[in-house]
């Protein structure tokens, strides 16, 4: 009997392992993915693809402190004009090469030029170096206590770093090679836009240290395979994770989140944690937008109501108006000089309209049909607009083509626009050194691109300013400067919940969309 068993117990150690199935997450994204290149553009979508493939030297944790990610630390001499970053040793991207400083300069270098807080820091960089394979360093002109946290923000556009040869890329034009050091790697022969996109668990990847926190903490792959599946029609996305056919879905239709609920095997949850603001954007550099008067106009126009229920309904838990330009509830979120965002008397517009002396121009507005909740914005805007007298042509389309057409400054006989909505959290939008849409730089501003050299010098002089008194005076100031040169229109906020089977874990509260430390049992 002792040796039956002795030769069970070896043929046991000589069995072959039984494969493991892999764990794969099928997800429903917000939209089609049709850019990989985060730098090129701000849409969230594109984002929340970049931090599954690339990494950040530092990152935000909930209370938005900035912590070491790939950087293992830094310094700062006493006056606070040069700080030194060291990278963690043994950092590689996913085609085995290793993380070197030079590739952190390049990526920093190309991010400064697209970045809104990031153009800040640049003007003040007298010299940004490697000074060997582990550490760089910025040499500045003044002090910048917001470098860290520049580097660190999680959206709109973070700082990741690619490998040099992709870093020196023009920011302007797109990379189209997705290789990152991150937690997942890219699967580019896999990526049909409007359909499918994948990716797969990076093996060369060192998390960070530290527990999940915000998006700082270690960033761990639990996952073998991440699957995008685009699918417009929200009711057959219902239908897909109540059947277990999807895992995960980002952004459900508002109408059918009592349907998910009633599911015992699905959870809705808010995973983001500051809010979704709308906003409508308009083209500053052609007619008729190019006239400050319309643009006053069609501000006059807004009801925020009608949008927020357009995309929410009538449960107002889920929506608030936010007459501000900021974050509402937030350290600036005050309402001062925004009597035109209480107005919202379309009649009264169109008299204004006529007055700024509107000549029947068309007037273009592009929207993703597409993407349910921007769609929705849309569709309240060309109402407005057209009782208010403009000659619109609403323009429907996927929203992968609305990225690329919004990054056109052509007139709209050429393929521009005239007018385009987005979303933002409200981490986004809390202070005017991170507003991309508060920027007003001309070509080197956001989509639309306004000038207004007023919100230019108040939003630097914010940044320098010593007290809480003089930043919430000057942020005071650029909000109602903002509601005379009106470089974009606020629509309010909701709250935007997330639906995955109760079998899918580490699901947690973040600024942005992650997928690390998430499994699936």
């Amino acid at each position: 009997m002792r040796r039956r068993s002795l030769l069970l117990g070896a043929a046991a150690l000589a069995a072959p392992a039984v494969a493991q199935p892999a764990k794969i997450l099928r997800v429903i994204p917000q939209a089609n993915l049709t850019s990989l290149d985060p730098i090129w553009t701000s849409a969230v979508v594109t984002r929340n693809h970049a931090y599954l493939v690339y990494d950040q030297i530092v990152a935000m944790d909930s209370r938005f402190i900035p912590r070491p990610a790939m950087a293992e630390g830094w310094t700062q001499d006493a006056g606070g004009l040069e700080w030194t970053f060291t990278l963690r040793d043994g950092l590689r991207f996913h085609d085995n090469e290793p993380v070197r400083a030079v590739d952190c300069v390049a990526s920093i270098r190309r991010w400064m030029a697209r970045d809104s807080l990031g153009q800040t820091l640049a003007s003040l960089t007298l010299a940004l170096d490697a000074l060997d394979d582990r550490r760089f360093r910025f040499r500045l002109s003044k002090p910048f206590p917001l470098l860290t946290a520049a580097l660190a923000k999680p959206s709109p556009a973070p700082c990741f770093v690619f490998p040099e040869r992709l870093a020196r890329t023009d920011p302007f034009k797109q990379i189209v090679d997705p290789t990152g050091s991150g937690p997942f790697r890219f699967l580019k022969d896999e990526w049909n836009p409007g359909s499918r996109a994948a990716w797969a668990r990076a093996e060369t990847y060192r998390p960070g240290p530290g527990a999940p926190d915000g998006i700082a903490g270690a960033r761990i792959p639990k996952l073998d395979r991440i699957e995008w599946t685009v699918i417009s029609d929200s009711a057959t996305a219902a239908a897909a994770i109540s059947n277990n056919e999807q895992d995960y879905w980002e952004y459900p239709l508002h109408d059918l989140i009592p349907l998910l609920k009633r599911n015992k095997d699905v959870v809705v949850g808010q995973r983001l944690s500051q809010g979704t603001y709308a906003g409508a954007r308009v083209n500053h550099l052609h007619p008729p937008f190019d006239n400050p008067a319309i643009r006053r106009a069609l501000l006059l126009g807004i009801d925020q109501r009608d949008h927020l229920r357009a995309v929410v309904g009538d449960d107002q838990s889920l929506w608030s108006v936010c007459e501000s330009v900021y974050t509402c509830g937030a350290a600036y979120g005050a309402d001062a000089g925004n009597a035109a965002l209480r107005a919202h008397s379309p009649a009264r517009a169109a008299e204004a309209l006529k007055a700024a002396g509107y000549t029947g121009q068309r007037t273009v507005l592009i929207e993703p049909s597409d993407y349910p909740q921007i769609h929705a914005l849309s569709l309240v805007t060309a109402d407005v607009m057209t009782r208010m007298g403009f000659n619109l042509d609403l323009v429907s389309t996927d929203w992968g083509t609305v990225i690329q057409r919004r990054a056109s400054q052509e007139p709209v006989e050429r393929g521009g626009w005239s007018v385009f909505h987005s979303t933002w959290s409200g981490a986004d939008i809390v202070n005017p050194a991170i507003h991309m849409n508060l920027r007003a730089n001309g070509n080197a501003a956001w989509f639309g691109w306004p000038t207004d050299p007023a919100i230019e010098t108040m939003r630097n002089e914010w940044i320098d300013a010593a007290t809480e008194d003089d930043r919430k005076r000057l942020a005071d100031a650029i909000q109602v400067q903002a509601m005379q040169s009106v470089p974009f229109i606020p629509l309010g906020y909701y709250w935007q919940p997330s639906a995955w089977r109760r079998n899918v874990t580490g699901v947690l509260p973040c600024q942005v969309l992650a997928f690390w430390n998430i499994s699936k049992t």
